[in-house]
């Protein structure tokens, strides 16, 4: 606010170089002061004059120590609405494992991803397909921890009965077939010999199946070939196809046989784009799912669920090379040795603390938006899938019950 006397309406310009405007100057001689707004001044010092009984206006106003204050007898009421979000794009769907009137063996198929929103926004959108849980199951004896032995150890050496164990007993939407067996580094067995481990796997159960490799770009490239020409139109989820691979020669025989391909990358967006771009010259959207790697608890989780959030939002954002639902390899949580190495007092028990590892990375990236996990220990599967049902359910909540979250007194 400026105000002024008469006499000094005369001046444009005091002692300290004050420049005023001629339209300043007339309404400070007609109105003595006026107020102004979104005004700023520069100046190297500035002082501020109160006018007299000035002080005691400001002052009155402001509460002092020991000065009594009244106290607040209720909070305040405020409605609040989510902020709704559409977004441009949606996240494409795979279909995997068919039936036998689709032409493979399976007793039902399994959808997933369709996302119009991110994870769990239900106040937004209704999940489209629940998030999945498949299990692993080796098609040699490999070294477990022993959390997780104590569950399959009758079972280790027999993938067909373990892959039963899986799904009658663990719950298990899908099993992993690894077919480990045919790793030049260890028994190099020849792709043929791991078809027929499939083959028992099949008949032993009748849930979607994964086929995994080794490892090795060019024995997986054999391996992944020799399955899709004597398993065409089972709808088996090829994992994985990577950039060190022939991609146009894998994606041409994995369409030819009416299977999906999981998309394996670092953690590098601009990777997992590349490699989904030359996929695109065979395959069809929805036959891709990506494999963003995942970084467990202890191993740098955080860089894998923040990959994977940047990748869903990015897909629903319109990036078409993102836009697919997403796969997890959670045992990698076995990998880090707090999961299962032998530690001091408030560390024990082994057996908890191992899948509470594994859970525990499952459901940070299920909150990221992962579609498919890949898991080992019955227990994290069961927490997993009890979370998931629960965030799936689409029921109305009565917010009666939690309108007095917050109480004080007066």
């Amino acid at each position: 606010m400026i105000s002024t006397t008469h006499h000094d309406t005369d001046k444009k310009k005091d002692n300290d170089g004050l420049q005023l405007s001629d339209d300043i100057l007339a309404a400070l001689a007609k109105f003595q002061q006026i107020e102004l707004e979104d005004f700023e001044i520069d100046a190297k010092e500035l002082e501020i004059l109160f006018e007299r009984g000035m002080a005691a206006q400001v002052l009155s106003g402001l509460k002092l120590p020991g000065t009594a204050a009244s106290k607040p007898a209720s909070l305040l009421s405020t409605p609040f609405l989510p902020p709704i979000e559409k977004y441009p794009n949606k996240i494409s769907t795979v279909k995997l494992g068919a039936t036998k009137s689709e032409g493979g063996t399976r007793g039902r198929s399994i959808t997933i991803g369709g996302e119009l929103s991110p994870a769990f926004y239900t106040f937004e959108n209704v999940v489209p397909n629940k998030p999945i849980v498949t299990l692993d199951v080796f098609d040699m004896e490999v070294p477990l921890s022993k959390a997780v032995k104590m569950h399959v150890k009758d079972v280790v050496g027999d993938p067909a009965a373990w892959a039963k164990l899986a799904v009658d007993k663990f719950g298990a939407d899908m099993v992993t077939m690894h077919l480990i067996s045919v790793d030049p580094l260890l028994k190099d067995a020849p792709p043929k010999e791991a078809c027929k481990t499939i083959e028992k796997v099949l008949q032993a159960v009748d849930v979607p199946l994964i086929i995994g490799g080794c490892g090795d770009p060019v024995k997986d490239t054999a391996l992944f070939e020799e399955v899709c020409t004597q398993f065409p139109g089972e709808r088996f989820l090829i994992s994985s196809v990577t950039l060190d691979m022939d991609v146009d020669k894998c994606s041409k025989f994995i369409k030819n046989a009416g299977h999906a391909v999981l998309s394996f990358t670092p953690m590098d967006l601009n990777l997992a784009r590349e490699l989904n771009r030359r996929l695109y010259d065979n395959l069809s959207r929805e036959d891709i799912v990506m494999d963003l790697t995942t970084a467990a608890l202890g191993y740098g989780l955080d860089y894998a669920f923040t990959n994977m959030e940047r990748a869903r939002i990015g897909g629903l954002m319109g990036d078409q090379e993102l836009a697919h639902p997403m796969s997890s390899g959670t045992t990698n949580a076995w990998a880090a040795r707090e999961a299962w190495l032998k530690m001091s007092a408030e560390w024990e028990p082994r057996e908890l603390r191992g899948p509470l590892w594994e859970v525990t990375t499952a459901l940070t990236l299920l909150l990221a938006g992962v579609d498919l996990f890949m898991m080992m220990h019955p227990a994290a599967v069961k927490t997993l899938k009890d979370v998931t049902n629960y965030l799936t359910a689409n029921k109305k909540v009565d917010p009666s019950k939690y309108v007095d979250w917050v109480q004080m007194k007066a």
